[in-house]
């Protein structure tokens, strides 16, 4: 029983794959961090846009 512990211990075989999933994980989640920055800004400006067309037309119409 010691030894298959000792085994397990020093058994590396599934460490590369460990590694990239956390390595998949990270870049995911800066992904999302990075779109959800992004959407908001986005957001922001197309509001604004959109205020400066409503300023801009709201003087036509009169």
């Amino acid at each position: 029983m010691q030894s298959f512990f000792k085994t397990l211990w020093t058994d590396e075989s599934g460490q590369d794959t460990t590694e990239y999933v956390l390595l998949v994980a990270l870049i995911a989640l800066a992904v999302t961090a990075g779109m959800t920055i992004l959407a908001t800004n986005i957001n922001s400006a197309f509001s604004a846009a959109g205020g400066e067309l409503q300023t801009q037309t709201s003087g036509f119409g009169s």
